[in-house]
């Protein structure tokens, strides 16, 4: 098979600050902004992987989500437990500086994992991890 990740998806409650984020921050392209009542689904992506995109989505938009759900959802983003994005880069050092310029919640500043990876990690303004690996 000849597979490849085209689209992700993560929450943004606040749809203006997560584009802020992705887009001035992370400098990742908007591929798509498509409004639906008071909800909006944002697509970005790397400028180098035109074919990746992340979905930044309402939390909680389904239908067949429960209120009880919803509130479940609603308490993990809160935390910042719900859902994460793993990104990568040759120096995780100046991307580090860059995010945390940008007023990123910093989680944890770049570092050597005992699993070989050195590391960072933010919040992003929805409260999902973002870890950047250097490759």
């Amino acid at each position: 098979m000849d597979l490849l990740i085209h689209y992700t998806f993560l929450p943004a409650d606040d749809p203006e600050a997560s584009l802020a984020f992705y887009r001035d921050v992370l400098g990742f392209d908007v591929r798509n902004d498509v409004g639906y009542g008071d909800m909006r689904w944002i697509t970005v992506g790397p400028p180098a992987q035109p074919q990746t995109s992340i979905v930044l989505h309402p939390p909680a938009a389904d239908p067949g989500i429960t209120d009880d759900e919803r509130r479940t959802i609603a308490a993990l983003m809160a935390k910042g437990s719900y859902a994460s994005v793993v990104l990568a880069t040759s120096d995780v050092d100046a991307a580090f500086e860059k995010v945390q310029a940008g007023g990123a919640e910093v989680v944890q500043e770049p570092m050597d994992q005992p699993y070989g990876t050195r590391d960072c990690a933010f919040r992003d303004p929805a409260g999902n991890m973002v870890r950047i690996n250097q490759v």
